[in-house]
C-alpha cells in the first residue's frame, strides 16, 4: 500500500522544456491555405511513414482509443483515415488534382481550437552515433545499461469522479515501493555497478548524455561492428533541462542556446559535466534492437522528416498530420545560416518525456550529421492539423465532380 506522502513523493509531474527550446520561437500565422497542399519531401518517404502507422493499427482493437486531443479517436478511425488518404498520393504530381480530392474528402483537424494553445513549439531529435565497445576497457568506461530486473510499474488509483489511474515506476525495498535510483545514484554511486546490465561501453560521457536524451542510436564498436540501441524503460524521474539550467546561471546565453552550444560548453568545462549531467534526475534505458532503424514509441522503425514525436497522453497514436514551420538551413560548416518555411505530412510515432502539453511536437530527422545539426538547431513555432475522414468518407463531394 503506498502512503499519499510517499505517492507525493514519487509523482513530480514538472517536465521543463528539452535543452533545444530556449531560443525564443517565431510564430507562423494564417489559416491552412486553399491553394494547392505544398509538401517539400518525396512522396515515398511519406509511403513508407504510412505503412509503419499501418503495421502498428492493424495490431489494435478498432475500438481502441489511441487520442483524446483534438477529439477523441479510435484504432479503426484513423486506419480508415489512412487507408483513404494513400489512393491519393497517386496524384502527387497533380497538386490541383491531389488538394481538391484531400479537401472533399477529409477535415483537417487542428492541434487545439483555443487561440492561445493553437501555436505548436517545433523541435528535433536524431539517432546518435557514438563510438563504443562491448567490454569495459580504459578508454570506453561509460556504461550503456538495460532495463533493470527490479524496475516495477506500480498502478494507483486516486479516489474521484471519475477514478484516476497513474502509473508510477520505481522498486520494491521490503514492504516499501520507492522512488528508483536517480541519474546520480546509478552514475555517480554506481548502484547498477556489477549487476551486468551493461548493453555497451562508450568514451564520451557527454555523448552518452545525448544518446540518453534522444532515446535511441548507432554504437560503432572497436571491433569493426555496430549496435543499434533503442529506449527500453526510464526510472520515473521527471526530465529536467539542462540547458535551461545554464541559462538561468547565465552560462549560455538564451538566444545562442542550442544542442550544439550546449555540448560545446560541456566539451569546454569537464569539471562541472557531472553536477550538470545530475541535475536531470531522469535516466534511460536501453535495449539492442535487431535492425539499425530508430524505432518510435509504437515499435515501428520511425522515418525521418516524416515521423514526430508527440505527447502520447493527448494526440492519437499513428495519425497523420499537416505540420507548418520553419527547418533550419545549414551551411557546409554546419553553421546555423537562416530558416527555410515548410508544409509537410506526418506521422505521429512516437513520444518523449520533455515533449509534454498541447503546444510540443518533435520532428525526426535520422541519424547522420546533417541529421544532428539539424536538431540541435530545430526550435520554431509553427501549427500541426490532423487528418481525419469525414464522416460520410467524402463521397458525395468527391463523387459529385
Amino acid at each position: 500500500m503506498i502512503s499519499r506522502r510517499k505517492l507525493a513523493a514519487l509523482m513530480v509531474l514538472a517536465f521543463s522544456l528539452c535543452f533545444s527550446c530556449a531560443v525564443p520561437p517565431q510564430p507562423v500565422s494564417g489559416p491552412p491555405t486553399s491553394s494547392p497542399f505544398g509538401d517539400d519531401l518525396d512522396v515515398e518517404s511519406l509511403r513508407a511513414a504510412l505503412r509503419r502507422s499501418f503495421e502498428y493499427l492493424q495490431k489494435l482493437p478498432p475500438e481502441r482509443v489511441v487520442g483524446e486531443v483534438p477529439r477523441r479517436l479510435t484504432a479503426g478511425e484513423i486506419l480508415a483515415s489512412l487507408k483513404a488518404f494513400e489512393p491519393l498520393l497517386a496524384e502527387w504530381h497533380c497538386p490541383e488534382c491531389f488538394t481538391r480530392d484531400l479537401q472533399a474528402r477529409f477535415d483537417l483537424v487542428p492541434s487545439s481550437v483555443e487561440t492561445e494553445t493553437s501555436q505548436v513549439l517545433f523541435t528535433g531529435y536524431y539517432q546518435p552515433v557514438l563510438e563504443g565497445s562491448r567490454a569495459r576497457t580504459e578508454k570506453f568506461r561509460y556504461p550503456i545499461y538495460g532495463r533493470p530486473a527490479d524496475l516495477i510499474t506500480a498502478e494507483v488509483v486516486t479516489v474521484g469522479a471519475p477514478p484516476k489511474i497513474d502509473r508510477v515506476l520505481g522498486r520494491a525495498e521490503g514492504e516499501q515501493f520507492l522512488p528508483y535510483y536517480t541519474r546520480s545514484e546509478i552514475d555517480e554511486a554506481g548502484r547498477l555497478h556489477g549487476r551486468g546490465l551493461e548493453i555497451a561501453w562508450v568514451a564520451d560521457p557527454v555523448e552518452l548524455f545525448f544518446l540518453h536524451i534522444q532515446g535511441s542510436g548507432i554504437i560503432r564498436l572497436a571491433d569493426g561492428g555496430e549496435l543499434s540501441v533503442g529506449y527500453a524503460a526510464q526510472n520515473g524521474w521527471p526530465y529536467r533541462s539542462i540547458g535551461r539550467l545554464l541559462i538561468d546561471d547565465g552560462k549560455i546565453a538564451r538566444e545562442a542556446m542550442s544542442m550544439q552550444s550546449l555540448r560545446r560548453y560541456l566539451n569546454n568545462h569537464p569539471g562541472e559535466q557531472s553536477t550538470i549531467f545530475d541535475y536531470n534526475p531522469s535516466y534511460v534505458f536501453f535495449r539492442v534492437n535487431p535492425d539499425r532503424g530508430a524505432l518510435g514509441s509504437l515499435e515501428v522503425p520511425v522515418t525521418p522528416g516524416r515521423s514526430i514525436a508527440t505527447d502520447s497522453r493527448l494526440f492519437p497514436k499513428g495519425a497523420l498530420a499537416l505540420i507548418e514551420t520553419d527547418l533550419p538551413v545549414l551551411d557546409t560548416a554546419g553553421q546555423l545560416t537562416g530558416w527555410q518555411p515548410i508544409r509537410r505530412f506526418v506521422l505521429n510515432q512516437d513520444t518523449g518525456g520533455a515533449i509534454r502539453g498541447w503546444q510540443r511536437a518533435d520532428i525526426y530527422f535520422g541519424a547522420d550529421n546533417e541529421a544532428a545539426g539539424l536538431a540541435g538547431y530545430m526550435n520554431r513555432q509553427g501549427r500541426m492539423f490532423f487528418l481525419v475522414l469525414k464522416k460520410d468518407g467524402g463521397s458525395g463531394s468527391s463523387d459529385a465532380r
